[in-house]
């Protein structure tokens, strides 16, 4: 997994007003918290901070005030729903050798059975427990093959070495579902529209 450095400044100003101008200097307003200390409000460098971000569960190693460091993951990120940039992010205070619960993204890999039938991802992101500076980017599982009605547990998910699960091992994580169930369906609502009608 990888690691970013980040430089950090402590920010004293708060409210709509103080969060416009911080990100007018193309910073981000953000909070670290964790380990039973007080929140620490900061500012981060907007550009830096957007390019970290694109690395799932990324390890964030900050120079808060040149004077101190911290290792934080992101655990909340908030963008403008229209514009897309970063509005504010929380991130979580952690320590080498320490366990963490995130989210890895679940990749999958191979083709269906032959049928046109349809593959729902019930969980896009499967909830694990690893070492907070050796968090999985993602994990990748194999489809090749699999009918209608099948579906993949989060036991049959292969994690690396140091990762463990944090749902129940029975958890449905991808399911088939039958291309004709679909179409049965849209079929009755055409024909309940039809009798409405």
């Amino acid at each position: 997994m990888s690691e970013v450095k980040l430089a950090a400044e402590t920010r004293t100003e708060f409210g709509k007003g103080a969060a416009r101008r911080i990100r007018r200097d193309d910073k981000v307003p953000g909070v670290l918290y964790g380990h039973g200390s007080d929140p620490l409000h900061l500012t981060l460098p907007g550009h830096d901070l957007l390019l970290a971000l694109r690395t799932p569960n990324v390890l964030i190693s900050l120079d808060i005030d040149g004077k101190t460091n911290e290792l934080a993951i992101p655990k909340s990120v908030q963008r403008d729903p229209i514009k897309g940039f970063l509005e504010h992010v929380d991130l979580q205070l952690v320590t080498r050798g320490e366990t963490v619960t995130v989210e890895i993204y679940v990749h999958t890999e191979g083709e269906l059975a032959p049928g046109g039938n349809l593959l729902e991802h019930v969980l896009n992101a499967l909830p694990v427990e690893a070492e907070a500076t050796h968090i999985p980017e993602s994990v990748t599982v194999s489809i090749e093959g699999l009918q209608a009605g099948d579906s993949v547990l989060a036991k049959d998910i292969p994690l690396p070495a140091g990762t463990k699960l944090a749902v129940e091992d029975d958890t449905v994580v991808l399911q088939v579902l039958s291309a004709q169930a679909e179409e049965a369906g849209e079929g009755e609502e055409a024909e309940g529209e039809a009798a409405e009608a």
